[in-house]
């Protein structure tokens, strides 16, 4: 492929600088030429090749961009896709994809009638303990699966109420945030569920919005999957436990790359997603009558291959690995989590 698709993103926060511009930079065919910075110019410190720009029209107006990145915050992502789609751009927004599902289904909609690439930035697929999960369930090492936790504690114990995430708008909270990142992992390991019952709460003094959540997905093979997360564990559970009738696998820790972003790195260079031998997961199983327990290696964790897969898509030479329909159905698991709250009761999923 001799394409080369320039890349805008709007928004040079935390998720910008860390995730998105410089793996971006990091594939080849993707060029990261704009960026829209409404306050500072900071991004040309990291970046002076780009244009950088104040106003997100100038972006839409530029001919000669081919995909816009949206990283702000959540509660606007749908105003900002829309816009970009409506100008003929492709999209990536951004997790969560948007506040409700119905302004999901519009933006889905409208890529959909221009012929345009929309996806979804769940790049925790590719976090190297999910992958080596993932490889657990589908080779069947622990047998027919009975239970599932997915699990994502953290220990920030002082709430910000003037940050979107902390301040109580619709799409704000853990639930959102963290929670979809879960959700997307559990809908594409086990599929759709039948059933959901979520329990939410705001633990922290100042915090408007949820910073707690237990989940529970539901399936009609007796199947249940916990989805749980706190800002209030010194000493966090493991990531990962995973149940079968033969055996299991547990697995501590996050995946290496984020840190290794925020300190500079980038992906493709030696070792890139690799975790230390102390890191890795333990199954323990029976399989063919022979017992083992013992470590699991964590395959590398590699969040260049989101990207790798967008840019294929856009030129048509491969399907696109997160589609807008998938992230649409975490949202829907969102609403019908806060509906169970709300009810307190275990609520049918119904898409």
């Amino acid at each position: 492929m001799n394409t080369k698709v320039r890349v805008g993103i709007i928004g040079y926060g935390f998720a910008a600088k860390t995730f998105h511009a410089p793996v971006i930079a990091s594939v080849k065919g993707l060029e990261l030429a704009a960026i829209v910075q409404r306050s500072g110019n900071s991004c040309l410190n990291d970046y002076p090749s780009i244009k950088a720009m104040k106003q997100v029209d100038e972006l839409y107006r530029d001919p000669d961009i081919d995909l816009v990145v949206i990283t702000t915050p959540s509660t606007n992502h749908y105003t900002f896709a829309k816009d970009a789609l409506m100008a003929g751009k492709h999209v990536v927004v951004e997790k969560p994809f948007t506040t409700t599902t119905e302004e999901a289904d519009e933006l889905i909609s409208i890529a959909k009638e221009k012929g345009l690439v929309l996806s979804v930035f769940h790049n925790r697929r590719w976090d190297g303990d999910y992958l080596t999960l993932q490889e657990v369930v589908r080779q069947k090492l622990v047998g027919p699966i009975t239970e599932a936790e997915l699990i994502w504690d953290r220990y920030s114990p002082l709430a910000h109420p003037g940050r979107w995430r902390d301040a109580g708008g619709e799409g704000s909270g853990t639930f959102y945030d963290l929670g979809v990142h879960l959700i997307d992992q559990a809908l594409t390991l086990f599929g759709l569920p039948s059933s959901i019952q979520a329990d939410l709460k705001v633990q922290r003094e100042e915090a408007q919005a949820f910073d707690y959540f237990d989940v529970t997905l539901h399936y009609d093979s007796g199947l249940s999957v916990r989805l749980k997360s706190t800002l209030l564990s010194v000493d966090p559970a493991p990531r990962y436990r995973l149940y079968g009738k033969n055996g299991s696998f547990v697995k501590y820790g996050e995946d290496p790359q984020e840190d290794a972003l925020k300190a500079g790195g980038v992906p493709g260079t030696p070792h890139w997603g690799e975790e230390p031998a102390e890191k890795w997961g333990t199954l323990n199983t029976t399989v063919d009558k022979l017992q083992f327990t013992g470590r699991i290696k964590t395959i590398p964790g590699s969040y260049d291959s989101y990207y790798r897969n967008v840019y294929e898509a856009i030129a048509g030479v491969s399907d696109l690995a997160v589609r807008a329909e998938q992230a649409r159905m975490a949202i829907r698991v969102i609403e019908l989590g806060m509906q169970s709250h709300a009810e307190q009761r275990r609520i049918p999923f119904t898409p």
